[in-house]
């Protein structure tokens, strides 16, 4: 029985169903304690208590949420296309939550009784060539909940909130391509393992292109829907916008969906630009083949991730929400040509065989010359009208005037 469990244990296979399991497992906690975070860091940016009453220090509020959407009544509104409207929320979670797939999360290490020449085990569900590849052909399928969650409403701020959010995605998914592209050519792998690997001989690529990190960042809350960039369920105007019509479970789902997709894009810009797994310094930590390091490791990266995410948080609380078209501006007019004119740079030091530290510079004169063309524009960024003249007297009024 013992050695059935070891041999399950020790295969790559198996290990990974069960690091699928286990993971979702803690994905999901990971988003209920998440929500928690952002409501005591709301709390603490305004200077009041947050959530305090159900457990110590109000610990068991994600439970408590839990059984509120449990229990509350899922409405279905008449005239809805029942299947996309029940199939939307759906659709939205599991496309947050099957990135996770192929995220490396702790290198690779042994089991205590395994053989020495056994091949070691990674940590990590799926390692494919394409992994970066992978995770952008999923985020883009996210498009389609949401599209189908706007139009199977059958209500007018739904549909709206829908059509600005495939925008929105669509639009910001080239400048997210663009600088996973400049990521691919300055490492020269797809796998995120490779790229892990790659900056353990260098730099972290964020001190190589941090404009191309900030560029990512950014694309990322657009994609997350976060504020500054949540236009599509703005109060203000579209009341919730796509989850309107939503309640109860499927309006949980929606939720849920934010912070899985924040947390995955996190674990991404990690694995991209800030080493994922590894510490600088520790080369013990980064090559042994131990249970504890691999631990230590996956804790590491779970650090970088919960920070990234604090990042998330204080934005949100910090930043007031952009106009549509500010929005569509900022995407079409500063980020997708610098991140072309990234791509250009990086593929101009391999071609010359320039040193890497020249993107240095040449981030920081795109910097400058972008701002610059953005202040010399002549066309006011608010888009508001010229003000008008003060209002005169008719003729016909004048005349009246006189009787």
């Amino acid at each position: 029985m013992i050695d059935g469990v070891k041999n399950i244990l020790a295969d790559q296979f198996w290990f990974s169903l069960i690091l699928s399991g286990a993971a979702l497992g803690g994905i999901m906690t990971a988003v209920a304690y998440g929500i928690l975070l952002e409501r005591k860091i709301a709390a603490w940016m305004q200077d009041r208590y947050g959530p305090n009453r159900v457990g110590p220090y109000g610990l068991l509020q994600p439970l408590a949420d839990g059984l509120k959407f449990l229990l509350k009544e899922d409405i279905i509104p008449r005239n809805v296309d029942r299947v996309l409207f029940v199939l939307a929320p759906l659709a939205i979670f599991v496309v947050a939550l099957i990135g996770f797939a192929v995220i490396p999360w702790g290198g690779t290490f042994k089991w205590p009784w395994m053989a020495a020449d056994a091949a070691p085990l990674k940590v990590q569900v799926a390692s494919i060539d394409i992994g970066l590849l992978y995770i952008l052909a999923v985020a883009s399928l996210g498009v389609y909940g949401v599209v189908l969650g706007g139009w199977a409403s059958n209500n007018k701020y739904s549909f709206y909130g829908g059509m600005r959010a495939a925008a929105q995605m669509l639009s910001y998914e080239i400048p997210m391509g663009l600088a996973i592209l400049t990521v691919v050519l300055t490492a020269g792998a797809l796998r995120l393992e490779d790229l892990v690997a790659y900056q353990a001989g260098h730099w972290w690529i964020v001190a190589y292109h941090p404009l191309v990190a900030l560029i990512f960042f950014t694309t990322a809350l657009a994609e997350s829907n976060r504020m500054p960039f949540d236009l599509a369920e703005s109060e203000q105007e579209l009341v919730g916008g796509y989850h309107t019509e939503y309640s109860a479970m499927k309006l949980a789902l929606f939720f849920l969906a934010e912070y899985a997709h924040m947390i995955t894009s996190s674990a991404l810009m990690v694995c991209l630009f800030f080493g994922g797994w590894r510490v600088p310094g520790w080369t013990w930590l980064n090559e042994d083949p131990s249970v504890l390091a691999m631990l230590a490791r996956v804790g590491a990266m779970s650090g970088k991730i919960f920070l990234l995410i604090c990042v998330y948080m204080f934005i949100r609380w910090t930043i007031p929400r952009f106009r549509f078209d500010q929005l569509m501006r900022l995407a079409w007019k500063s980020l997708v040509p610098m991140s072309m004119a990234l791509v250009a740079l990086q593929g101009a030091v391999i071609y010359y065989g320039w040193p890497q530290w020249f993107t240095l510079i040449g981030n920081g004169s795109i910097l400058l010359i972008g701002g610059a063309v953005s202040a010399l524009g002549g066309k006011p960024i608010t888009g508001r009208q010229q003000s008008l003249g003060p209002v005169g007297r008719s003729p016909g009024r004048e005349a009246m005037s006189h009787v």
